[in-house]
């Protein structure tokens, strides 16, 4: 029988969906003590809001379904876009640049490993 997985999402973080996806690959399989402190040491700030959703799955985990922290690993991480917040400025011969500010969700998934 296979546990359920415990889910935690952060929706519309004010970071590009490319950013995210360079760390997902450090973390995604690794258990979730492992993983905590590996986001804890990378500078960059998709690490932090990662570890941000990471640290909210790990609670919801243990306190809504009593799972044990030390067996917990990352099974699911994923990184969706979000809406892009249209800006733009007036540059020369009064004509629009437009840029767009990108907006991600977060998804990160749990689940416990069976001992052998």
């Amino acid at each position: 029988m296979r546990t359920a997985q415990v889910y935690a999402i952060q929706k519309y973080a004010r970071i590009s969906p490319k950013k995210v996806a360079v760390l997902m690959d450090l973390v995604r399989g690794k258990s979730a003590v492992e993983a905590e402190r590996i986001l804890k040491f990378d500078p960059t700030k998709a690490a932090k809001l990662v570890g941000k959703v990471l640290k909210s799955a790990v609670y919801n985990a243990r306190n809504s379904f009593g799972l044990d922290e030390t067996k917990m690993y990352v099974a699911e991480l994923r990184v969706d876009m979000g809406t892009s917040f249209k800006r733009g400025q007036i540059v020369a011969r009064s004509r629009f640049n437009p840029y767009l500010k990108r907006t991600s969700h977060i998804i990160v998934g749990l689940s416990e490993r069976k001992a052998k």
